[in-house]
């Protein structure tokens, strides 16, 4: 069997929003960061059905799409694709942050802080108006 991080590169997306400039340089840094980074790409340019995502839900947050071994499509939005990409590091400090960042209380840190930035991404460094996500209700 290969190892995690072969698994992780050759069988999972990171989809992102590529008209925001705060988002790709979040991923660049990702990929020349991590050991093992997963395929990436903008959801602009992605085959969304292909995935099992909805337009609306690629535009609002982060996706890490994964297949298992038996073809089973797996979705992890938001704080939760950062936290499985970095337990399928073969680092084991980047793998005991991803658990920590999916156990509580830390958890439900990482959802706020997530959605937060998530929210005000056009404001920050590299963001620009395309990246601000409209909310409706």
């Amino acid at each position: 069997m290969p190892p995690v991080s072969t698994l992780l590169r050759d069988q999972s997306t990171l989809v992102f929003d590529g008209d925001c400039g705060f988002c790709t340089s979040a991923v660049r840094w990702l990929e020349r960061t991590l050991p093992a980074p997963p395929h990436s790409r903008p959801y602009q340019l992605a085959d969304l059905g292909e995935l099992g995502l909805a337009p609306q839900e690629a535009a609002d947050m982060v996706w890490l799409v994964a297949t298992d071994r038996r073809g089973s499509l797996h979705q992890y939005g938001g704080y939760l694709a950062v936290s499985m990409l970095l337990r399928h590091q073969p680092s084991l400090a980047w793998r005991f942050l991803g658990v920590l960042l999916d156990t509580t209380p830390f958890s439900l840190v990482a959802d706020a802080a997530y959605r937060i930035v998530a929210r005000v991404r056009y404001l920050l460094p590299g963001g620009t108006p395309a990246c601000r996500v409209d909310r409706e209700g």
